[in-house]
Formats: structure tokens, C-alpha cells, sequence
């Protein structure tokens, strides 16, 4: 019964850690809204979530009766193993904010359920005729008209969401009880004064499942973990930024949603973005919007660049070639002079963390590196010159399943000498061969690892579907459907 709700409060990111100590606690940078058709999504999950926690679920009365009658003796009946094996769902409403408390109000109406149970009759007399009867069987009992009603409190505590239930209700309007086995029809009457305490059983065990349910969610939503791992370098800082939202039929969200270092005191620096609203409800059409601010990347930039993780050796270039002074020997004569036909490596590492920023049509980065050309002399690695290379790149996301990757590509690059033990040179020289190098080799790497992107923390047994990607200014909009592939035991 209480999946949905971790659908609303977790499987949409909301996945309680600690606040950077430098950031704002005001500042979100990752917002959340869950859609009027997002809603009844979770509304319908929750249905077949709370079906699965009843069928089959046992009633744990055993119920009897006794009575006098004058003349026959005592009547004994009993009732026992009233299973709910089957229930159905006519129709259902959810309703957020209810009257303006924040309060969560979900109605199941029309329901039915299938329950089967044992029963046993024995009568003993005792008068000029000592009689003694005994039967048993087994009976099918038909609920009609069953409405469950639950109200669930959702509050903002300490960067997480604290879930209580309110109100539980489950009445039952008919009990239809047919009994199989033995003389049946003779004791269908006698049978039929046990529909009140039936009633009464499936009404208080349904109320006490879906209370139960509810308090293990909530129990699972404070040990969740504190942060959400994307390799062994960074984590992902998802607390949740003040209270929800709620609007019409929407349900809003803001978390923290920066890079930090994993598993040390290193922080990003700090980062500021505006309050403006990030997700309109009245132009979302799919399920969920997700609105990631460009500090969130920028985060992540700042933190591989201080784990000094933004470097690479090229040994291996398709065109191995471009990897021996041989190559360079009309470029830069004095370097193929000095070496004659000697293997190279580059050793490129970032001069400064890159710098994204997000437009109306994609993204734009600026990445500044520093290339040193080292020579392979025999068994000494011999640095000949740094070249200071500053790439103008575009770049455009991609949803891999619930990953958010992206794909680069150059714009314009621009080259200057840092420094050289092999002389000047002029770097219009060699822009050719690093305009070859870059294309070949620099942005395949690049878009290798940025294929695979990074995990966007969706709970387990959601996936994201018919995703779209909106460009807005400094944020990225992910317009997208859920399907739920899951399932939770909460029994």
C-alpha cells in the first residue's frame, strides 16, 4: 500500500544525505514536480502495490458462538482461517494538500474481495433423547462495497520528509457468505449471524495492514543512505531543500543536488542560483519534470578536477604516427633533429576545472588544458615543450535509461607556447595536426565517458520512459513518463 508514496517521496530522487557545509540551505539546485498525470501514475501503482500487500492475507479471529435453545441444547458454531485471497478495485481518487495542510487523502471505492474461511456446528442435547451433531466445511464469503480511505501526513524534517499516517478507514457495505461441505444447507442460517463480526475482522486487519505499511515506509526513509555514490571519486548530495510544494495536482520538490568528493571533507565551491520556480506544471504533460541548474555539472567539474582525476597519458592514437618526431619533422624541425624517430606520449591534465554554461539550444563548455610533449628516449621519458590548448566545445545530454550522459563536440580551439627546451615554434604550425588529434582521438575519449554519464538516483524498480530534453537558460529540463518495474514486500 505505501509504495506509491516512496514512489512520490523517493523513487523521484529524494533520497535524504547530509548538506554540504558551504552550500546555502536555501539553494536547490535539482527541482522535482510531480505531474497531475505523475499523480494518478502513483496513485494507480499504490492500487496494485496495496492489492498484492492484502491477497493473500489472513485474518487472525477465530470466532465463536454459542447458544441455548430450550428443548434442543446447546448450538456451538465457529468460524476460522478467514483468508483474503482476492480484492479488486473499481475506482480510486487521490488528493493533495487536503485543506491546506499538506495532508495526502487516497480513496479506493467500490472494492471487492474474495475470502475463503472453515467452519464447523455441533449440537448437544440432553434431554429424553440424548442427541449429539456435529459438521463441518468449508465457505466462500463475497465483499461488495468496500471503500478504504487513508490520509497521510508529509513533513519536512532535517534535509529528509518525515510519513505518518493520519486517518485509516476500510468499511464494508455487503458480506455475501456461501458455505460448501457437509449438510451446508441446513446451517446457512446460523452461519449468516457471523457476517457482523466478519465485517468487523476484514475492516480492523485491512486499517492494520496499510498502518503497518506506512510506518516501514517511513522507517525505511530515515535508514536510507546518506549519499548517492556515482564511482569511487565523487557522490551525489541529494538532501531535500525546505518543504514540498503542493500546487492544484502537483506535487514539487527541490533538493540540494551538487557533487561532492566522496568519502573526505572536500567540498565544491560555492554556488548560487536564483529562486525562480524551475518546472511549470501547467506545460508538463508527462508524469515528471526534473530541472537540473548547470551548477549541478559544474559541481562535478570541481570536484574530479581537485581529485586531480582530469587527466590523461595518450600512448594510442589511431594514427599512431602523429606519436613520432617523424611526424613533426616539417612542423617543428628542431624537435625531430633532436630526437630522430622516437616514440612521443602526451600528457594532457586540465589547467582549470571546466566551465559549463547552459543556453537555449545546448550547452556550452570551455575547457582549458595544458598538453606537455614527452619524448620516449630508450627507457627515459624526456618533457619537450607545454602547450596551452583552450577548447570551445558544445555539448548536448541524452537520457541512457536512467542515466543523464552527453556527447561533445569542438567548436574552436586555440593554442599558445608555455614553455619549450627545444626552441620557439609557432603554434599556427601544428594546428592541423592537433585539430586531427582533437578529432580523433581527444573527443572519442571524451564522449566514451560521457556515453555512460552518471546515474540519476531513481529508486530501484523505476525507470525513466519517452524522456525529453529541454534547454533553458542555465538549467536543463527533463520532461519524462515513469514505469514502474518493481515490486516491494511491505507484508
Amino acid at each position: 500500500m505505501a509504495t506509491v508514496i516512496y514512489f512520490i517521496l523517493i523513487a523521484l530522487f529524494i533520497i535524504p544525505t547530509h548538506t554540504l557545509s558551504q552550500s546555502n540551505d536555501d539553494d536547490g539546485f535539482v527541482s522535482l514536480l510531480l505531474s497531475e498525470k505523475g499523480v494518478n501514475f502513483a496513485k494507480d501503482v499504490l492500487i496494485e502495490q496495496a492489492i498484492s500487500s492484502l491477497a493473500p492475507l489472513q485474518l487472525p479471529q477465530i470466532i465463536t458462538k454459542s447458544v441455548r435453545v430450550p428443548i434442543i441444547g446447546n448450538i456451538n458454531m465457529g468460524i476460522s482461517n478467514i483468508t483474503i485471497f482476492q480484492v479488486n478495485v473499481s475506482s480510486s481518487s487521490i488528493t493533495l494538500n487536503n485543506n491546506n495542510t499538506g495532508e495526502i487523502s487516497i480513496v479506493a471505492s467500490g472494492a471487492t474481495a474474495n475470502l475463503s474461511m472453515n467452519w464447523s456446528y455441533s449440537c448437544h442435547s440432553w434431554g429424553f433423547f440424548p442427541i449429539q451433531i456435529a459438521d463441518k466445511g468449508e465457505a466462500s464469503i463475497q465483499v461488495e462495497g468496500m471503500d478504504v480511505k487513508l490520509n497521510l501526513g508529509l513533513e519536512y524534517e532535517g534535509g529528509t520528509l518525515k510519513l505518518s499516517p493520519l486517518e485509516c478507514g476500510c468499511f464494508v457495505k455487503d458480506i455475501a457468505i456461501i458455505l460448501d461441505g457437509g449438510l451446508s444447507w441446513l446451517y446457512q442460517g446460523f452461519i449468516n449471524a457471523f457476517e457482523g463480526q466478519i465485517r468487523s475482522a476484514v475492516e480492523s486487519t485491512v486499517n492494520n495492514k496499510i498502518r503497518e505499511g506506512i510506518l516501514k515506509l517511513d522507517s525505511l526513509l530515515q535508514t536510507l543512505p546518506k549519499e548517492v555514490p556515482v564511482d569511487d571519486i565523487a557522490s551525489l548530495n541529494v538532501t531535500l531543500i525546505n518543504k514540498p510544494l503542493f500546487e492544484d495536482f502537483s506535487i514539487g520538490l527541490e533538493i540540494n543536488g551538487l557533487f561532492t568528493a566522496k568519502n573526505s571533507s572536500m567540498v565544491p565551491k560555492y554556488y548560487h542560483k536564483n529562486s525562480l520556480p524551475s518546472v511549470d506544471s501547467r506545460h508538463l504533460r508527462k508524469m515528471l519534470g526534473i530541472s537540473l541548474h548547470e551548477a549541478v555539472f559544474n559541481s562535478a567539474s570541481d570536484v574530479y578536477f581537485k581529485a586531480d582525476s582530469l587527466r590523461w597519458i595518450v600512448e594510442k592514437v589511431p594514427d599512431q604516427s602523429y606519436l613520432n618526431t617523424n611526424k613533426w619533422r616539417f612542423i617543428v624541425p628542431q624537435l625531430y633533429r633532436k630526437y630522430p624517430n622516437d616514440n612521443m606520449r602526451l600528457n594532457i591534465s586540465f589547467a582549470t576545472p571546466p566551465i559549463l554554461k547552459i543556453h537555449s539550444e545546448e550547452i556550452e563548455a570551455n575547457i582549458y588544458s595544458d598538453m606537455i610533449v614527452e619524448v620516449l628516449n630508450d627507457d627515459e621519458i624526456i618533457p619537450v615543450a607545454c602547450i596551452s590548448v583552450i577548447v570551445k566545445a558544445s555539448c548536448y545530454a541524452k537520457i541512457a535509461e536512467n542515466n543523464l550522459g552527453g556527447h561533445i563536440d569542438m567548436e574552436d580551439f586555440d593554442l599558445s607556447l608555455k614553455w619549450s627546451k627545444i626552441g620557439n615554434f609557432r603554434m599556427h604550425l601544428i594546428e592541423s595536426v592537433m585539430r586531427t588529434f582533437i578529432k580523433t582521438a581527444a573527443l572519442p575519449y571524451a564522449n566514451s565517458r560521457l556515453t555512460k554519464g552518471f546515474p540519476l538516483p531513481i529508486f530501484r524498480g523505476f525507470t525513466l520512459q519517452n524522456a525529453d530534453l529541454i534547454y533553458r537558460k542555465s538549467k536543463i529540463m527533463i520532461s519524462t513518463d515513469i514505469g514502474f518495474t518493481g515490486s516491494y514486500n511491505l507484508k
